[in-house]
Order: structure tokens, then sequence, then C-alpha cells
């Protein structure tokens, strides 16, 4: 494999397995965070805001950030029509760098996965991108992204491949033929970090609750 500058830091949060252990990987990996990410051709945020942005009107908020890290979706959000965004991080140190950027209404330190802090039905939509992935998060933080979100309003998430086969993908189902999401859109497979030789196929999706 390319010896990445980034490589230390993305080994070590594919490598944690507990919520506090991705936190301080994420923690230490936030300054160089943005520069390393680039240097690969990260595309899950691109992709992500093209599939927002088709799906959700224009001026439709307030928005849910869920997984913010250093705020690089948080700030493309208001360049394509959406003002009101909520942010989201279990990283303390990459919450910071977001605040850094003065676009998010609101910045909480909680992790996917558990119980949110928000009322029922408070978003127009939810992005999370580059979280549900190895080491992260999975089909346990559905319910939860679903009970916060309007019915009617767009769900956008990357999933990783490994995610999917884990579960998520059986679970998504299940919550459709239950009736309590609609699935709006799936892409085709594609590699998140083309500089990455290592990195595997991930999918963007989008959804809506019933």
């Amino acid at each position: 494999m390319t010896d990445h500058s980034h490589d230390g830091h993305l080994g070590a949060v594919y490598a944690a397995r507990a919520p506090e252990q991705v936190a301080a990987a994420y923690d230490a990996w936030a300054e160089t965070y943005e520069a390393d990410m680039a240097t690969s051709g990260y595309r899950h945020p691109t992709i992500a805001l093209a599939l927002l942005a088709r799906h959700l009107p224009r001026g439709a908020g307030p928005l849910l950030d869920a997984g913010v890290g250093t705020g690089l979706m948080g700030q493309w959000l208001p360049l394509v029509g959406y003002d009101v965004v909520d942010g989201l991080d279990l990283s303390a140190g990459m919450l910071a760098v977001a605040a850094r950027k003065h676009v998010y209404r609101t910045l909480q330190q909680v992790a996917l996965g558990g119980p949110l802090p928000y009322l029922d039905d408070t978003f127009a939509g939810i992005v999370s991108t580059g979280v549900f992935t190895t080491g992260h998060v999975g089909a346990e933080a559905l319910p939860e992204l679903i009970r916060i979100c309007a019915p009617g309003g767009m769900i956008v998430l990357t999933v990783k491949g490994t995610v999917w086969d884990a579960g998520f993908g059986a679970a998504l189902d299940a919550l459709e033929k239950a009736g309590r999401v609609r699935v709006v859109e799936q892409t085709a497979p594609y590699i998140s970090m083309p500089g990455d030789p290592a990195t595997t196929p991930g999918i963007g999706l989008v959804f809506s609750p019933v």
C-alpha cells in the first residue's frame, strides 16, 4: 500500500471497538482530517450532498448533520439552500474544529446508535457520511434517526458494503416491509477514497419515514 500520511489515523479509527476508542482516534486526527481525506479523494460528502439536493426541497429545515466530523458537510449545506443545520458527533476534537466554521445552529457531543437528544419529528432532513462504516455504527442507529425525522423527510446516509451485508440491508428491508420507511434511492457501489487502494465499496442511500 502507498504510504499515505493518514494511514495511522485511519487504521486507528477502523481498529477501534468501543465508542470511547473511536472518539479518541478522531480527537487525535481532528486538525489534519480534512487535508488527509482530500488527499485520498474522499467522495462520501459530495455524493450525499447531491442526493440530499435531489430529494429535499431547497430551504427545507432544520437539518441534522449526524456525525459532523470537522464540519465539511455543514459548510456546504447553506450554499445549496439549507440554512438551519444542527450537528452531532462523538468526538470533542472534531466538534471543536466544526465549531470554528460557524455554520451550525447547535452542536452536541453524542454518538449514533443510542438515544438522541431531539424530539420526535424534529428534522426535515438528516445526512450522515462516513459514519456507517467499519467499527462505527450499524443498523442499531436507524430507529432513532427515523424517530427524529419528520414523516416525508429525507434521510441520506453513506453505508459501507461490509456494514450493509452485516445486517444493515436486512434491517432496512424489514423497516420498509413494516411500513415505517420508504426507500427513495440507492446508488450503485462506489469507492469512497480512490487514493486509498485498501478502501472497499459503499453506497449512497436515501429513505423517508412514513
